[in-house]
């Protein structure tokens, strides 16, 4: 183990240095923990760690990973940092080396060192935060932004503007989770750790929190889930009635229409889904 070079294979020293200056924030600023952190957002830069991970069926959020990446930020100092014609006046790095990395990175678009970026990675203009993850082969398209700590799966395509949410700004348990193969239409919204299962499809201006309502109207009954959409569904905005003191209105929610064919081939098999249900991307 070599901490101070981020050379970490067995990471049960480094969680509980990070555990302790979690419950006692006068330790941040010791050498061993300051190392002990750098050593987390580099794993995280290079893929090695991350702040979710996926489970047989299921996912293991690492709490103590998150924690590593809140405690960074106190660590460091604004600076000046110029890029050509710009000038950015931040605390944080941003990530590099994208050409070894195999990424395509489109001027304007940032990630910040502690993000990972997947081999065949297209970056449009948008932003992928620190501690995110985005699988190889994933679109990130114009103005979409990959949230702090999201968890992005391979060939998953983010359509422009869509927003991924974070876990830092408000402090939130549990990251947003792509997985593989999913479309987020255009600006769709997913925040507070709501989970999209593989190949889902969500079509243009969905907006999913952890409350919202995720109701399946494929069937001859409705079948609601909160917080995760299942795996091929494609859904699409929609609203239900609720009553009110003033009266009846409509709240949103957002409705399973169908599900996708468990085809090999993923693009084809999206573009029937998108042309048989009438989906706007």
């Amino acid at each position: 183990m070599d901490i101070a070079g981020h050379e970490v294979k067995d990471w049960s020293q480094v969680r509980q240095t990070v555990e302790s200056a979690w419950e006692d924030r006068t330790r941040c600023t010791a050498s061993e923990t300051k190392s002990a952190i750098e050593s987390v957002i580099a794993a995280l830069d290079a893929g090695d760690l991350r702040c979710a991970e996926p489970i047989g069926e299921g996912w293991k959020v690492n709490e103590w990973v998150k924690k590593a990446v809140v405690l960074y930020f106190p660590m460091r100092t604004m600076e000046v940092q110029e890029v050509g014609p710009f000038q950015f006046h931040d605390k944080m790095a941003l990530k590099r080396n994208h050409a070894e990395a195999g990424v395509r990175v489109v001027p304007h678009a940032i990630a910040r060192y502690g993000a990972f970026l997947g081999r065949g990675v297209v970056m449009m203009p948008s932003y992928v935060n620190i501690g995110a993850y985005v699988g190889e082969g994933t679109m990130v398209d114009t103005w979409a932004t990959v949230g702090s700590c999201a968890q992005v799966g391979r060939d998953v395509h983010l359509s422009g503007g869509v927003g991924i949410g974070g876990v830092l700004e408000p402090l939130q348990a549990a990251p947003v989770i792509i997985e593989d193969g999913a479309f987020i239409g255009s600006r769709a919204i997913v925040v507070e750790g709501v989970r999209v299962g593989k190949e889902a499809v969500l079509g243009a201006g969905v907006v999913l929190t952890a409350s919202t309502p995720i109701i399946d109207v494929s069937g001859d009954a409705p079948v609601e889930h909160r917080g995760a959409v299942p795996a091929r569904a494609v859904v699409i905005p929609g609203t239900r009635k609720k009553s009110f003191p003033a009266g009846e209105y409509g709240v949103p929610c957002a409705l399973i229409v169908g599900h996708r064919s468990a085809s090999t081939d993923r693009k084809t098999s999206l573009n029937d889904a998108l042309r048989t249900h009438a989906v706007a991307v």
